[in-house]
């Protein structure tokens, strides 16, 4: 059964099924050269995320096709083969503050704990950052994984501190999302990204804050009115 990675074509063992058996099988048996990264093998550490046929996927907990096309992720810097560097996503944490500031010394509870249980299953796999087209085109957008943190400390009884997460995600973050459920569909652990940016969106609203792009609307819509003498008349007059 044939399997290409990087535009190599690989004859494997039939009996190989899983993805990750069959990158060991090359590995260990056609190309020692091989790179590709793997730690539980059991989805949960995400290091062996890749793109099957343009969909992102765990290797570990994935069977595969004949012909079926294996790269790395997408809009991360490849350092050899499938093994990629996403830095750059655990740098977008910083600037999101997506992390506990300042803690309460208060009892938690466990439904504190079950508000946050969802958002907390992240395994840190990027393929939100490789299936998301925002941060395609735009390196500075915080994008999903960070944005998610941000909501699971906002949701997070110990935190004492909501404003400087709020007033972090503004400017390339929430308001830059088209809301097209792309890292939804690849999420390993299935959680609603796009939900939370919705939430953090309402909660934004809520604290006084305002969509930049309404901001440009309203400002080019007062334009419009000055060009043409005045506001709009229903009546023509």
């Amino acid at each position: 059964m044939k399997l290409i990675i990087n535009d190599n074509s690989y004859d494997i063992d039939e009996k190989i099924t899983n993805l990750l058996d069959a990158f060991i099988f090359i590995k260990e048996n056609l190309n020692n050269s091989l790179a590709f990264d793997y730690g539980c093998k059991s989805g949960v550490c995400g290091s062996c995320a890749i793109r099957v046929n343009g969909v992102e996927k765990l290797a570990c907990t994935s069977n595969f096709a004949c012909d079926d096309k294996v790269l790395p992720l997408n809009n991360l810097p490849v350092v050899k083969d499938l093994i990629f560097d996403n830095s750059a996503v655990i740098e977008t944490l910083k600037k999101s503050n997506g992390f506990l500031e300042n803690c309460t010394n208060g009892k938690i509870f466990p439904n504190d704990v079950d508000k946050i249980e969802i958002e907390s299953s992240c395994i840190l796999c990027s393929s939100c950052y490789s299936s998301c087209p925002v941060y395609s085109v735009n390196g500075d957008f915080l994008g999903p994984f960070a944005l998610t943190r941000v909501y699971r400390y906002l949701s997070d009884s110990k935190e004492l501190v909501s404003k400087n997460k709020l007033d972090a995600i503004q400017l390339n973050g929430i308001w830059d999302c088209t809301l097209c459920g792309a890292c939804n569909l690849v999420c390993p652990q299935s959680i609603d990204i796009k939900g939370d940016i919705l939430k953090l969106q309402n909660l934004s609203v809520q604290n006084g804050y305002e969509n930049p792009l309404f901001s440009s609307f309203n400002n080019s819509f007062g334009n419009f009115d000055s060009d043409f003498g005045g506001g709009f008349n229903p009546n023509g007059f």
